[in-house]
């Protein structure tokens, strides 16, 4: 049934429904309200029995989470930006112990300098970590992705993110259909682990390896991840039955009959390009979509199928990786490799900056007629920069780029 929703409540209404045994909550926006409602879920008794943990720290949110995954219990926490950066080295643990901690990651932009809005720096620093990582397209698609997690991760015993746009999904009201109890019981079985620290049958978790077993360890690791392109399409399927709606996917093809030009992104931004590709078809532009939602582990052979009468390809990237470009476009990359097809990059929507279907429009355009440069930045104030280069160049001493730029901005034109 649908009701008018914060996305958060949402979100936190629906890992209720999951039963965690315990929720371990640091807050940091944008993910903040997630972790504030299931603590007044746990409260008012509609989680119950749950164990809800204030912490002080991100390490400790994760590392309380990592003991109760290993103890056997069903364990979730919620982080975003810095803290998810705080808490690397527990993500790369829990990832190295093969516990299905499920954490939602509000994407949020990683500093310096500060900025709380959305974009995909924290997911991208932590892409090889590990975790399955899922990417929501919109509100409804955040939810449901949280139930195929939790049953992901404790099928095969791996951690996963559900990466959900800060603010711009977060924050978002709109008709939500939470997944009802009966639903979820019926796809999420109770927890079994498949490794627990027992006092009564003492085992060792974490032990040290050295080189003549530690390649191995990783390779298992790698092969867990591998089983979830088989696994996900399979589950979503399961679960859209339940629910009575398509959930969740390797990827989203749009529009993708006679596609010349193909936009592969993931995240909200999404639905901006597929309402600018209407436009666009409208007008006789033949041009599709494709919107990821797995990137750990990356569907190269999906993909690749999607993308296989695409004459070129362009990608939109919410990060930026310096002096490359971006993570998304060297994966697509290797989904294309031995074909000819030319993929370009186009930074977009860093910190959070708004990605117009009016900015979009002339990059799509010009891609169709092969004019587009293999690395373009949206929107990208050029006379800004050029002042600030200049000013680098005059003096050695010429101040913090950052905040010159920023007072460049608000100075009137």
């Amino acid at each position: 049934m649908l009701k008018q929703l914060e996305c958060s409540r949402a979100i936190a209404e629906t890992i209720a429904r999951c039963r965690p045994q315990v929720v371990c909550a640091y807050p940091i926006t944008p993910q903040t309200h997630i972790v504030e409602a299931l603590s007044e879920l746990v409260r008012d008794g509609s989680l119950s029995p749950c164990e809800y943990i204030n912490v002080e720290s991100e390490t400790s949110a994760l590392s309380v989470a990592l003991g109760a995954s290993a103890t056997g219990a069903r364990a979730y926490t919620a982080t975003a930006s810095q803290g998810a950066l705080h808490m690397a080295e527990v993500i790369y643990n829990v990832a190295g112990l093969g516990l299905p901690v499920v954490m939602t990651l509000g994407n949020r932009a990683v500093g310096a300098p500060i900025n709380i809005w959305n974009d995909h720096s924290d997911a991208m620093a932590l892409k090889d970590a590990g975790w399955i990582q899922l990417f929501a397209r919109d509100a409804q698609e955040s939810l449901d992705l949280h139930v195929l997690a939790f049953r992901l991760a404790e099928e095969l015993s791996v951690p996963v993110m559900v990466c959900v746009d800060g603010f711009v999904l977060t924050h978002s009201v709109e008709p939500l259909d939470v997944p009802s109890q009966e639903a979820v019981d019926r796809f999420l079985p109770p927890y079994q682990p498949v490794q627990v620290l027992d006092p009564a049958d003492p085992v060792s978790i974490g032990a040290m390896v050295g080189p003549e077993a530690f390649t191995e360890v990783r390779y298992l690791a790698h092969h867990k991840q591998l089983q979830v392109l088989t696994r996900l399409p399979e589950l979503a399927a399961e679960l859209a039955q339940l629910i009575g709606r398509p959930s969740g996917a390797l990827l989203h093809p749009y529009r993708l009959d006679g596609a010349e030009t193909i936009v592969v992104a993931m995240g909200s931004v999404t639905g901006t390009i597929e309402v600018a590709i209407d436009e666009l078809r409208a007008a006789g532009l033949a041009i599709g979509a494709v919107a990821l939602c797995a990137f750990r582990p990356f569907p190269l052979a999906a993909l690749a199928e999607a993308l296989a009468d695409a004459r070129r390809v362009v990608v939109i990237e919410r990060n930026l990786a310096p002096g490359l470009g971006g993570a998304l476009a060297s994966n697509v990359r290797m989904a294309l490799r031995g074909r000819a097809i030319p993929v370009h990059t186009v930074i977009a929507g860093l910190g959070g900056r708004p990605v117009t279907r009016a900015a979009l429009r002339p990059v799509f355009e010009s891609a169709a007629r092969d004019a587009l440069d293999d690395l373009v930045f949206l929107d990208l104030d050029n006379a800004a920069i050029d002042r600030e280069l200049a000013r680098s160049g005059e003096r050695r001493r010429s101040g913090p780029a950052a905040e010159n730029l920023l007072r460049d901005a608000r100075r009137p034109r």
